[in-house]
């Protein structure tokens, strides 16, 4: 059975401290001829521009963390006079099997030169790179008639070694950032290797053929000035190099055997993380100030943010290997670049709409461990950049009198002044982790901790579609010591899928949530606690009902059991989050959630019990106050009826190793995030899990990863 996808929650909008776009093009001519006599008023000095000049030579070095994906397209391909059914080694199951076992990275070198007029870019760009696409083709592949009884003979294998291309750019600068598209040639070489098993005398006969592709590129990408000569950026291109003519691959052994012959095409998308050197210095514009964002006459809000996270896990121990089991030795990652777009419509009254770009995927196609290791994954899923209309919602603000804030610009918030006690509506699409267990150290896995049972309640089965969100309404009542909120949302329309249940009223999803706010007396300084509850209403399985039918020998497989069963079932739970700052720079965070573990879980993840928590301290004892390093640990647990359906073989919305030694999954993660300037963060992250997906016979696993994240 194939494993179900869960990319979980969605991350609260983070309020950038870049500021604004700005964008000044003017400039005024000098005065000619001017005198100590002359009595006419001088004109002023152009102003110092608000981008960079990206003008001159630049040379780089670019890799993916396995985020590079090529189909190679069989056609018409011939065994003797039998023409064997067309099929890509990319598509379908395939695509599935490249992100989850082939190693797909790529990495090499760039250079080029840009010429600049005001904010206009254009310029042109080489680079060559080393890849290690490769992908295998079994003997059992459809329409070649061999049984897959020996795994040593894999009927095709393709592989690539080089890739190249000549670019065009054309871009836009802003602040410290550069947006550009890409157009051009592209070249790659590729290997086919065919193995055929010798049905009459064994063994196998083996024949090779070297190709070589030359077709176009198209692609996007931005940048970021880290200082006046180094730069990073992500750079994403679609690479189309046609196809080749027919030739042969030799001849099958045997009965049914003949000559091979076929054609092969070759598409690939690959997205990759940027170092550049620019020797001749870029001319940098001057820091821009946040108090700009602050005019609450303004009537529109614009901001954007776009994440990269690479991240590796070595080998571990596995003396077996289930659908939905982590795989080691690989390399994987993600991207996701969003817009944040607002209009106040009437005072008091906004609407928003967040597009996003995602691409990519989680170590192991995002399965094998329970408080997953990269909060991101949960957006991606797709080996090419797949565009989501992730939010679009109004919002009304009903003041109450007294006391009011001023609240700054910043994503999905436009500058605005309201009462502090005050009655909010949201009503359209958004994520509940926007509004609910959110905390200050440990919810967004673009900055900050990235394990799933870390930056949020693992045991929160929050209503979602499979990036992280839903449809329906929150309300939310605000003073200043306290605030009650609550949510009722759509449902996925079965575990762990991209289509909402439209039937709201039979299915559906609550939580509450009561958020306290304090000043310790002791320390002086502001604390948070929140008590949330939630009751979903899903179309789920029961665990005891599906181990005793399969037990019975009802069903042979309990999966398929499970798939027969489900029904309208209700799952409850709680959470409790606590964030407190303990000086300025240090503050210190703990999480503890649980549900009722009878039934599957419909959006998250598979956990049942969970205990978080660690601390964050920012940088300033080192001279580094906008860095951050965070320690954090979990421990997440099933309830028993939950381990019984793993051990019998069952598939999880993240997990499922076919069988089960039961322990409780552990993590540690640590990160450093450095702030290289107001727009860009790059961190390191750490984790080790102990017993992923609760299974003692598994792991300990150790998880390397970098992120790269900027908003503007």
């Amino acid at each position: 059975m194939t494993p179900r996808h869960r990319f979980g929650r969605a991350p609260r909008a983070r309020r950038p401290s870049a500021a604004r776009l700005l964008v000044t093009v003017a400039g005024l001519s000098g005065v000619t001829g001017a005198s100590a006599a002359d009595l006419s008023v001088p004109k002023p000095a152009s102003p110092a521009p608000a981008f960079v000049d990206w003008s001159g030579g630049y040379l780089g070095i670019q890799g993916s963390g396995g985020n590079s994906y090529g189909a190679f397209n069989f056609r018409d391909t011939t065994i003797g006079n039998r023409a064997v059914p067309a099929f890509k080694t990319g598509d379908a199951t395939g695509r599935a099997d490249l992100g989850r076992n082939a190693t797909t990275a790529v990495g090499g070198l760039f250079g080029g030169y840009n010429w600049q007029t005001g904010p206009w870019l254009y310029g042109i760009e080489a680079d060559l790179s080393a890849a290690n696409l490769k992908r295998s083709v079994s003997s059992s592949a459809p329409g070649f008639g061999y049984a897959d009884s020996d795994p040593a003979f894999g009927l095709i294998r393709v592989k690539t070694d080089v890739y190249g291309t000549l670019r065009g750019r054309l871009g836009y600068a802003f602040d410290r950032a550069l947006v550009y598209a890409s157009f051009g040639l592209a070249g790659a070489n590729a290997r086919v290797l065919a193995t055929y098993p010798d049905l009459d005398a064994g063994g196998a006969a083996t024949a090779r053929r070297d190709l070589s592709y030359l077709g176009f590129t198209l692609g996007a990408g931005v940048q970021f000035a880290v200082s006046e000569h180094i730069a990073l950026g992500i750079d994403y291109r679609y690479v189309d190099l046609g196809g080749s003519g027919r030739f042969d691959l030799g001849a099958v052994p045997g009965v049914g055997g003949g000559p091979v012959s076929t054609q092969a095409g070759f598409t690939s998308h690959q997205m990759m993380a940027r170092l550049s050197w620019h020797p001749g210095g870029l001319v940098l514009p001057p820091e821009a100030e946040d108090a700009g964002g602050n005019d609450l006459d303004q009537r529109f809000s614009l901001h954007g943010q776009t994440t990269f996270v690479a991240q590796g896990v070595p080998g571990f121990r596995a003396p077996y290997t289930g659908p939905a089991s982590l795989i080691g030795h690989q390399v994987q990652s993600t991207t996701t670049a969003t817009a944040f777009l607002g209009l106040k419509l009437l005072e008091g009254t906004e609407l928003y709409y967040n597009p996003e770009f995602s691409q990519g995927f989680g170590l192991s196609r995002t399965l094998g461990v329970a408080g997953f290791v990269n909060g991101e994954a949960q957006k991606a899923g797709a080996p090419f950049p797949k565009l989501r209309s992730n939010r679009y919602f109004v919002r009304q603000t009903f003041g109450l009198g007294g006391e009011t804030e001023d609240v700054p610009d910043g994503p999905n918030q436009v500058a605005t002044r309201r009462d502090i006690e005050r009655i909010t509506v949201v009503a359209g699409k958004f994520a509940l982790g926007d509004y609910f267990d959110g905390n200050v150290y440990a919810h967004d896995p673009r900055v900050d901790f990235m394990n799933w049972g870390i930056w949020a309640s693992g045991a929160y089965d929050f209503p979602a579609n499979l990036p992280g969100f839903t449809q329906g309404v929150m309300v939310e009542y605000n003073r200043a010591e306290f605030a009650i909120r609550a949510a009722y949302t759509q449902v996925p329309k079965e575990p762990s899928s991209d289509v909402l249940d439209p039937r709201v009223f039979r299915r559906a999803g609550t939580t509450i949530e009561f958020e306290e706010r304090h000043v310790l007396p002791v320390l002086e300084q502001p604390g948070k606690l929140r008590i949330g509850f939630f009751t979903n209403v899903g179309n789920t399985a029961d665990f005891r009902e599906v181990v005793g039918l399969t037990q019975a020998g009802v069903f042979g497989d309990i999966n398929d059991a499970a798939a027969a069963t489900r029904a309208a079932r209700r799952k409850t739970g709680f959470y409790l989050n606590l964030e407190q700052a303990v000086t300025p720079d240090l503050g210190v965070f703990a999480r503890v959630s649980a549900n009722d573990g009878r039934a599957e879980s419909l959006s998250f993840t598979d956990i049942d019990r969970s205990v978080s928590g660690g601390v964050s301290l920012k940088g300033t004892a080192w001279g580094r106050p906008s860095d951050t390093v965070g320690l954090g640990t979990s421990m997440n647990g099933i309830s028993q009826s939950h381990r019984a359906f793993f051990a019998n073989g069952g598939i999880g919305l993240l997990i499922g190793d076919g069988r089960l030694n039961y322990a409780p999954e552990r993590a540690f993660e640590t990160y450093y995030a450095l702030a290289l300037n107001k727009t860009l963060t790059v961190s390191f992250n750490y984790q080790h899990v102990v017993n992923p997906a609760y299974n003692k016979d598994r792991g300990p696993a150790d998880f390397f990863g970098t992120r790269i994240h900027a908003d503007f």
